[in-house]
């Protein structure tokens, strides 16, 4: 499957795994009005498919995405009708939407992060669950240097969870660019490979995903998420103890355990370990 789109379409690399790639290179993939309408309904496409386990976001060309578009900036869709301030909270929320749709997905999302990050492209990378960078990767919080808040899409509430507190605030406060080996030295992403592993090694991730019980990859973004937010150790225990007997209904721990018990009596029949998948 490939779906085009006005900077965004959908790939569908192999079974089980959607590709979402921002798809305005000329433009570092910064992000208009109508690509945030698109980048939504793609993904609006991707949770109402059971057949998709994964998604892997990343950028076509030399970047992940810059951000809004700045060649935008000079009025909001809009603004003629209803005024300019209330447009441009239309297409803020519009913007920031998609951090939350991406966090309401049932699949878990890997972004692939290609070249710059800014603004708008840093919130979006940081609201995937799993984050690797190319080694031409960089990471900035860049509307602070146009006169603009830092916290924007997210990213005053998932920076700090990801980096601490200092960190994030003088990330936020300076706006500088961060590359992809102090990102991987402050847990901004999980590791960095050579640009052309990027995407190799996001779908290797995906794959590992893929082969775990769909319920229980869904239950553990879902629940992660949640105590991300508990008030109490106890209060996330109590989460984690009914979404375990919630799991269990599957019958995925039955086949498991009864997979385990074939393995140990062929074991014990000729004395080896039989050979694992």
């Amino acid at each position: 499957m490939l779906e085009a789109s006005p900077g965004a379409r959908l790939e569908t690399p192999e079974g089980g795994i959607a590709l979402l790639r921002l798809d305005r290179p000329a433009h570092l993939n910064a992000l208009t009005d109508d690509t945030v309408a698109e980048i939504a309904r793609l993904l609006d496409k991707v949770g109402a498919d059971p057949k998709v386990r994964v998604l892997v976001v990343t950028g076509a060309g030399r970047g992940f995405c810059a951000g809004f578009d700045l060649g935008l900036a000079a009025d909001a869709p809009g603004s003629t009708e209803l005024g300019e301030t209330p447009a441009w909270m239309i297409r803020q929320e519009s913007f920031a939407s998609l951090v939350t749709r991406l966090r309401a997905l049932r699949q878990p999302v890997i972004a692939a992060v290609n070249g710059p990050a800014n603004g708008a492209g840093l919130g979006l990378a940081l609201a995937a669950e799993i984050r690797i960078a190319g080694r031409s990767a960089s990471f900035n919080a860049a509307f602070v240097r146009v006169g603009m808040s830092s916290c924007d899409i997210g990213v005053s509430w998932i920076l700090p969870r990801c980096v601490g507190m200092s960190r994030a605030f003088e990330i936020m406060l300076t706006g500088r660019m961060v590359d992809a080996a102090e990102a991987e030295r402050i847990g901004l992403v999980s590791e960095t490979v050579d640009d052309e592993r990027l995407l190799p090694r996001a779908l290797e991730i995906a794959r590992s995903i893929v082969a775990n019980s769909a319920f229980g990859v869904w239950m553990t973004k879902r629940g992660a998420w949640a105590n991300v937010e508990s008030a109490s150790l106890q209060a996330a225990i109590e989460l984690e103890n009914r979404t375990q007997i919630l799991a269990r209904t599957t019958g995925e721990l039955a086949k498991a355990a009864e997979a385990l018990v074939s393995r140990r009596k062929h074991r014990g029949k000729d004395g080896h370990e039989p050979a694992r998948d």
